[in-house]
């Protein structure tokens, strides 16, 4: 605020001057003892915070963009968990409240269950289950059991009840389909191609005989990608498209790869090219593939499973490997990208809250690292337990590797009742 006092303008009026001086050096006094408790106020009560110190992948931190708070709502805690041990493939159950892992009592037991189980640990399919009898499994003497509960709700604490024992004396041995492996193919040293069998759920998605997206081996013959690969293309039919599979470059010949014809594609009902929101879609093929080390299906996330923030995850891909490029990459490029949290995502610096909750942002804010077209549908996948798991689907984002601009994936936790379904109904 600007004070101004006018000067008297005789020496008549010495008396006024002095009274209007008076008056001018109090206004000074109190501006001044204003300022200072602004200061106090400002640097001692409220605490300092250096944006240069915030940690890229802070899920708190908001640099200098107003966040949006569209964070989804986090997931309660499952009341109970599932595991399959691998040395003896016996179904294992971790309870609430309780600290070491259960056996499933046989009673009850159908392949239903076994269906239900093996889908929320990431797997497509059950292949078989069967009664091991008590007496041919060593068990310590603080074993505990539980049985299927009257209902088929998993995650109701009250029915999951421990036992001493199983009244037929036997319990259940369970197997899913395989996925999420890989074989030993080393990395080529100083560089981003990929050696075969490195990412053997990778795709590429042909039609008239010409790269057009990624996508990713789920079974034997399904493909996930992303809606908007497809999509534009509606008006063609499946026979357009081809699938290969088992290959890392487009120029030379693998003996090893397949090619498969497509039977149908399903995109997202609710798919919008406006938003990217709902961007997947199902290829199913004619015939099944024949998995080998080049070959192999990826896992699905487990149900209610969350990947952390600043989880270090893979793209993969035969897409542009610079933005003002033309020409697709003849060799499947690989790079390593953090989780970024959907708060920073959605930050007025970033994406400005146009992440929704069926979207997870990887890259850096830096630039550098990133997707690019041709690309699109192919996988984002992250390790846990050993195991691979398909977290995202390449979406959207502007530019490629631009400061401030990620890419944006499908969030493929948020379609496993949608990708179930679709496949057990085809």
């Amino acid at each position: 605020m600007k004070t101004s006092v006018e000067a008297g303008k005789s020496k008549s009026c010495c008396l006024g001057v002095q009274k209007n001086m008076a008056i001018l050096f109090t206004l000074v006094v109190l501006s001044g003892t204003a300022v200072g408790i602004y200061i106090i106020v400002e640097y001692f009560m409220t605490p300092l915070v250096s944006h240069d110190t915030v940690p890229l992948q802070d899920p708190d931190a908001t640099t200098q963009c107003n966040d949006t708070d569209n964070e989804a709502t986090a997931t309660a805690p499952r009341k109970v968990s599932f595991r399959i041990n691998t040395k003896n493939c016996l179904l294992e159950v971790l309870v609430k409240g309780k600290q070491e892992w259960l056996l499933m009592c046989h009673e009850r037991w159908n392949s239903t269950w076994g269906t239900l189980i093996c889908r929320h640990l990431g797997y497509i399919r059950l292949l078989h289950h069967r009664a091991v009898h008590l007496t041919d499994v060593k068990l310590n003497h603080s074993q505990e059991f539980v049985q299927v509960p009257l209902t088929g709700d998993t995650g109701t604490e009250h029915v999951w009840k421990s036992r001493r024992g199983c009244l037929s004396g036997h319990i259940v041995a369970l197997k899913c389909s395989e996925c999420g492996s890989r074989s030993k193919s080393p990395r080529i040293i100083g560089g981003s191609d990929v050696g075969l069998g490195r990412w053997p759920w990778q795709v590429s998605l042909y039609r008239d005989n010409k790269h057009v997206c990624g996508g990713s081996v789920v079974a034997t013959q399904w493909i996930i990608t992303a809606a908007h690969c497809v999509h534009n293309y509606r008006s063609f039919q499946p026979s357009s498209w081809t699938i290969l599979s088992g290959i890392i470059n487009h120029a030379s010949t693998n003996p090893l790869a397949s090619t498969s014809a497509v039977k149908k594609i399903i995109y997202h009902q609710k798919y919008d090219g406006r938003s990217h929101d709902y961007d997947v879609a199902l290829v199913k093929l004619v015939k099944p593939l024949n998995y080998s080390d080049n070959m192999r299906p990826v896992c699905l996330p487990q149900y209610d499973q969350e990947f952390p923030v600043g989880t270090e995850c893979w793209v993969t891909g035969w897409g542009h490997t610079h933005p003002d490029s033309i020409h697709m990459s003849e060799s499947l490029k690989e790079a390593l990208v953090p989780l970024i949290s959907t708060r920073k995502c959605n930050s007025s610096c970033v994406y400005g809250g146009d992440i929704t909750p069926r979207m997870i942002c990887a890259g850096y804010l830096e630039g550098k690292v990133d997707a690019c077209q041709g690309d699109s549908g192919g996988p984002l996948v992250c390790q846990t337990d050993y195991t691979w798991r398909l977290a995202g689907v390449v979406s959207w984002g502007m530019g490629c590797a631009e400061p401030n601009r990620p890419g944006v994936y499908t969030k493929i936790a948020s379609f496993l009742d949608w990708i179930y379904q679709m496949i057990e109904d085809q």
